[in-house]
């Protein structure tokens, strides 16, 4: 398998382990909330990946609903556009190459099955569905159903401060001519209220291909989360790898707007 297919199964597990398109935004490590009753989520932004002889572009958009109490249901679609630089086998020179189409796409529920305690985290699990929708022949996707379930658990160290705590399994689906393994995923992230509306989030998570024996990959990803209003939320971020065959760099913004429909009981 090449680095920039390796890299691409590695980016597989980081979406199945997310919360539609994204993970609580802008990290990939999610949190055990799902959406109260009711209550809807809409997700857009940018997401943008370097990498050794490629850059890469989404545009990822995901819709999330509380369809019952302490059970949230999500979906993450997108487009996505990829610039390849590789070495030209007859001339021995660099040649470029770009690719454009739809991402896959993302169903998952979030299911929080305890609440916080004094000593005890809340926690909930996560078990979501890709569906190959991109293209395959262009290098954009595998081509294949792949499946995923994540257990979070989150914490309330006071205030201001909180972490969280994602262990996954990634079951990949394998292309007919690649060899592929299944992947653990896991990683740790804090936020804190530095301001009312301003908010610092900061992670570190690691997967590992099974039945490979490739090396862990590791990354970091830090940010900041400001509110604009108690319903819209804008962010940012930026990480890079730690250790394995990873991206050189990522960097997303977005927005997130959540909104109601829930009527007051009549008392």
């Amino acid at each position: 398998m090449s680095e920039r297919k390796i890299v691409g199964v590695l980016v597989t597990a980081i979406v199945l382990a997310a919360s539609g398109a994204f993970a609580a935004r802008p990290l990939i490590i999610d949190d055990a909330d799902p959406l109260e009753f009711k209550d809807f989520k809409i997700e857009g932004g940018g997401w943008y990946e370097k990498d050794s002889g490629c850059k890469h572009w989404d545009v990822p958009f995901a819709v999330g609903c509380g369809i019952i109490p302490s059970v949230e249901l999500g979906a993450g679609f997108g487009g996505q556009f990829e610039e390849r630089t590789e070495i030209d086998e007859n001339s021995g020179g660099e040649c470029t190459s770009s690719e454009n189409g739809i991402g896959d796409l993302v169903v998952n529920v979030k299911w929080q099955f305890w609440v916080e305690t004094t000593w005890l985290p809340r926690q909930a699990i996560v078990p979501a569905v890709k569906f190959p929708t991109s293209d395959k022949d262009k290098g954009l996707g595998s081509g294949k159903t792949d499946y995923d379930l994540t257990w979070i658990a989150s914490k309330s160290f006071c205030e201001k401060m909180g972490g969280h705590i994602n262990v996954g399994y990634s079951w990949i689906g394998e292309p007919a001519d690649e060899d592929a393994g299944d992947i653990l995923h896991y990683g740790l992230a804090f936020d804190y209220k530095i301001v009312d509306p301003l908010q610092w989030v900061g992670e570190v998570y690691a997967e590992d291909e099974l039945r490979r024996g490739v090396n862990t990959v590791v990354m970091f990803n830090t940010g900041l989360r400001y509110s604009i209003l108690d319903s819209l939320v804008a962010d940012i971020a930026a990480g890079s790898r730690i250790a394995g065959d990873a991206p050189d760099f990522t960097a997303t913004a977005g927005l997130t707007w959540t909104f109601g429909f829930a009527q007051e009981e009549s008392k």
